[in-house]
């Protein structure tokens, strides 16, 4: 078993490399993997000290930890290949340069890359897609570790789309992930708390607004790469159950078939149907619904609570 403390996006707040040893003093971990984005947030384009005093704290956490293996993120890398986006800094550029060369120093360089792969966990900046694996490894047929090393070795041209490792965004789960793992442990992607979907695992939580609110909760959490579980690393050991996916909004789509229950107002009776999803209901508040199709009827506003069974798209049932 590997025990992984993860630490997500930085975004200039050297301050979570304190937190973090305050986490790692109460448990031992195997491995610690940071998901990257060091650099660049609102504001803080011409804010030199900020970026020099984040690469400093990021090189003293790193040889404090050789065991840190680093994901470069899309706000990294940028820096080394000319390519602007928002919150790139002109100003900071060979400061960004100088850090990120003082951090592979600090560590082998095999522990910096786009992807890493620990037992049966992925864990990159964005994630790694069906879509990028099917366009760059078309006649691929065996498992993801022997391309690992050529993906680590891709640039600008094949990393630079909305589908890389770098870039992805398969939070609302309409982007096809890579298979064949246990679990994919991203950043990149703001998200209130630990977001888990679908074999994704999204922990950008430090992340800020524009007026430099937080987004998230700010809570750390440690992956076992062996079983794919996971929990907070402040309640300890303790694994998160992994959350019913018939109750998420994000599992379903038009034509998915489902089986769900109804109660009739006139009798009291339940009735248990089998049917096709035809609109999705997003409310504020969080609450969402579905309409179903069945037969000649359309059955409105389902709570997600009365769906018995999913069973996915129609012409796979």
């Amino acid at each position: 078993m590997s025990r992984v403390f993860v630490i997500p996006d930085i975004h200039l707040k050297p301050w979570i490399f304190d937190k973090a040893e305050e986490e790692l003093s109460k448990a031992e971990y195997d491995r610690i993997v940071c998901l990257g984005d060091l650099v660049d947030d609102w504001g803080q384009e011409e804010n030199l000290d900020l970026y020099r005093e984040t690469f400093e704290a990021s090189v003293r956490f790193a040889r404090k930890h050789p065991n840190l293996l680093f994901c470069y993120g899309n706000h990294d890398i940028s820096y080394a290949w000319e390519a602007h986006e928002t919150g790139y800094s002109e100003a900071a550029r060979e400061t960004v340069l100088q850090g990120l060369s003082s951090l592979k120093a600090a560590l082998p360089a095999e522990n910096i890359a786009f992807i890493h792969k620990i037992d049966e966990v992925l864990f990159s900046h964005a994630g790694l897609t069906q879509a990028f694996m099917s366009y760059y490894f078309p006649e691929h047929e065996g498992g993801v570790d022997d391309l690992i090393e050529r993906i680590n070795g891709f640039g600008k041209e094949e990393l630079w789309n909305d589908a890389s490792p770098i870039w992805a965004r398969p939070q609302d789960g309409r982007i096809g992930m890579y298979p064949d793992v246990k679990l994919q442990v991203v950043g990149h992607t703001p998200v209130r708390r630990t977001d888990y979907f679908k074999g994704v695992l999204t922990v950008d939580i430090f992340s800020t607004h524009l007026n430099g609110d937080p987004i998230g909760d700010q809570r750390f959490v440690w992956v076992d790469t062996i079983t794919g579980q996971w929990g907070y690393s402040d309640k300890g050991m303790v694994p998160e159950e992994l959350p019913d996916q018939k109750l998420d909004i994000r599992t379903y789509h038009k034509g998915d078939r489902v089986r769900f229950k109804i109660r009739w107002a006139d009798t009291g009776e339940v009735e248990h149907i089998d049917g096709t999803v035809e609109i999705i209901d997003r409310y504020p508040g969080g609450y969402s619904s579905i309409d179903i199709f069945s037969v000649d009827t359309l059955y409105k506003h389902i709570p997600l609570s009365d769906v018995l069974e999913y069973y996915g798209a129609e012409e796979n049932v």
